[in-house]
């Protein structure tokens, strides 16, 4: 109708409407004429109610969107009803899952089908394990820069994700067709791979490390990025996400060390390496098809960039007096920050020297390297407070360390006959995931409801108390080996067992302790890492900077490597000065000659200092306060 026709610019005083509607009407009337009264009204109240709907909508439609800046898959700001939360979940954890299950089922095993296939001596095949293993330590780093400064997470996990199903599919090739591995063994003469077979072995295997490296650091970090930390209904199944997020890691891990490896070894190789390429496979399909339902945040460009200009804008700046008034120093306007895809940063006291890098600068012209924002010096600050707590961990993944090492060797030299059956020493190791699998759901269901009756907190342990639980415990698990080995030196006095050698010791296995008695050290370290892992993890995401997520992670990762470096450096150091003198050391070639349990000791000596250390910076941390 032409009424409608002329009331449509009114629309403009939406506001007016859904305040003031009667008079808003009246006046219309009016200036209409009381001709036209009784058709103008209808016309009034059709357009406000459309107007109120359409208000109201908005504001519903609004007060969905995520606050913590994430997006969905069309760049457009992520809505809480469609996207994230445990309905985009399943695909993160079922990826992870079938990825842990992939790497572990090829890895495990691995140096048996360098000796077994490729007829590598003992020697070179541990080396060349030991080198691809620290490859894998190491390119979580380039996978987490790429994804904070590029690529963002979802795309870092895709394409890597294909590198790694490629080199999966190689190795699988590599293991199954003859022209690309030598021939059997003859007796005891077994001819050598050619250099075209090495090259396409070795090309398989590096392209898995640069895959899972890639990936490893920016999963975990995904999947929390499905739960905005800005809305405490959403936060506080972040911690959830960790718990079952590890749990998954170790169902793979768990499915690869029992079924796959009997595989290889019952069955071929070719159906050994071919099962985790499929699981490799599947992990792919399953995270592209949640692809609409994650939520994303956007890369911030590159961090080590971003550090560097604090750095050299502080040093340009150092004769500069800081302001009294903190809120002199720069600062962007509005809500966001300068940087993409992170919120500002509340300022700190600490490490005010970092501050000069805010102060402007008349004298200088305006640009990154000599000016940064209030929240960029802040991503340098929470790094440099991170960095201890980073460094406790170190000594606790020495202890975690000896569960491949120590604990194998100690087996080794018990009673490993069930009944027919020889128990593999390293197969207890199985405990380790058993344990956590066990406890996940104990502590997710009963223990954090009944902590957070006392302490009040969402979590029931702040991330720090969780992690510093598991150094206490990891400690305990030193205790209890000491105290088996000691156990075991004492068995072995007892029943002449010290200088028997190891043609004639299986002979003798029923004298010695049961291997089972192991089972207690393996299961307490799983406790540990339930503890201090998950609550790493969890921490690492938390209290990087929003656009340093990945990086947090690949450091929290990179803990593990730097446990094993320093768990061979103290192996070293020991067995260098307890053999002088022509002793057999502590870490004897004869177990029954040597004190082991005085290693363990050590280890669990270092692990207080360790827990001290900790403590004295976990109590003064102060966790990321955003504006």
């Amino acid at each position: 109708m032409s009424d409608r026709g002329n009331f449509r610019p009114e629309s403009r005083l939406g506001t007016l409407v859904l305040k003031f509607p009667g008079k808003f009407q009246i006046f219309l009337c009016e200036w209409k004429g009381m001709g036209a009264m009784e058709e103008s009204t209808v016309a009034d109240a059709s357009t406000t109610k459309d107007l109120e709907n359409g208000w109201s909508g908005d504001l519903e439609k609004e007060s969905f969107i995520t606050k913590d800046g994430t997006v969905d898959w069309k760049n457009n700001p992520a809505d809480r009803r469609t996207t994230g939360g445990w309905k985009a979940c399943p695909y993160i954890l079922g990826n992870e899952c079938c990825e842990r299950l992939a790497y572990y089922g090829m890895s495990i095993n691995l140096v048996v089908f360098l000796t077994d296939k490729l007829h590598q001596h003992n020697a070179t095949a541990s080396t060349n394990v030991t080198n691809w293993s620290g490859t894998c330590d190491i390119t979580p780093l380039i996978g987490a820069f790429l994804a904070d400064a590029y690529l963002g997470r979802y795309w870092t996990i895709a394409a890597f994700s294909s590198v790694y199903f490629v080199g999966m599919v190689l190795l699988t090739l590599s293991a199954s067709v003859p022209s690309l591995k030598p021939p059997s063994c003859v007796g005891d003469v077994c001819p050598g791979a050619s250099p075209g077979q090495i090259g396409s072995f070795y090309l398989a295997l590096y392209l898995v490390a640069l895959g899972t490296g890639g990936i490893k650091p920016c999963v975990s970090s995904f999947g929390a990025d499905q739960f905005d930390d800005e809305d405490l209904s959403e936060k506080k199944y972040m911690t959830v996400f960790f718990n079952w997020f590890y749990f998954s890691i170790n169902v793979g891990a768990m499915i690869a060390s029992t079924f796959l490896v009997y595989i290889q070894q019952s069955v071929n190789w070719a159906w050994g390496f071919g099962i985790p390429a499929a699981a490799m496979g599947i992990a792919i399909v399953g995270f592209f098809i949640g692809s609409k339902q994650y939520r994303h945040q956007k890369p911030g460009g590159s961090p080590l960039t971003r550090i560097a200009q604090v750095i050299v804008a502080a040093i340009r700046n150092w004769r500069l007096r800081l302001p009294a008034d903190e809120t002199m120093l720069y600062e962007v306007d509005g809500k966001a920050s300068a940087i993409e895809g992170s919120r500002k940063i509340q300022h700190t006291a600490e490490y005010s020297f970092l501050d000069k890098a805010a102060i402007e600068n008349q004298s200088r012209p305006t640009t990154k390297w000599n000016l940064c924002t209030v929240t960029q010096v802040e991503e340098v600050k929470i790094l440099l407070r991170i960095v201890p707590i980073w460094a406790s961990v170190i000594v606790f993944s020495t202890v975690y360390a000896q569960m491949s090492t120590l604990f194998v060797v100690q087996g080794l030299k018990m009673d490993y006959i069930l009944g027919t059956f020889k128990v593999p020493s390293a197969s207890l190791s199985m405990f380790d995931p058993l344990s956590v699998l066990i406890l996940v759901p104990i502590y997710d269901r009963l223990l954090v409801p009944f902590v957070r009756k006392y302490t009040g907190h969402p979590q029931g342990f702040t991330q720090l108390q969780r992690m510093g639980i598991g150094l206490v415990i990891s400690t305990i698990s030193m205790v209890v080996a000491a105290v088996l080995e000691i156990q075991r030196l004492r068995v072995a006095r007892e029943k002449g067992l010290v200088d028997a050698d190891d043609k004639n010791f299986p002979k003798l296995l029923n004298a010695q302790l049961s291997i089972f008695w192991q089972i207690p050290q393996y299961f307490i370290i799983g406790a540990s890492e339930v503890f201090t892992f998950i609550g790493q993890l969890e921490f690492f995401y938390e209290q990087s900077p929003d656009a340093m997520r990945s990086l947090g992670s690949a450091l929290s990762l990179a803990t593990v490597a730097l446990g094993n470096y320093l768990s061979s450096l103290l192996v070293t150091i020991v067995t260098k000065i307890t053999r002088r003198d022509g002793k057999p050391g502590w870490i004897a070639d004869n177990l029954n000659h040597g004190h082991i349990n005085y290693f363990f000791w050590l280890l669990a000596a270092l692990s207080v200092v360790n827990f001290l250390f900790y403590l004295s910076f976990a109590y003064r941390f102060k966790y990321k306060e955003t504006k």
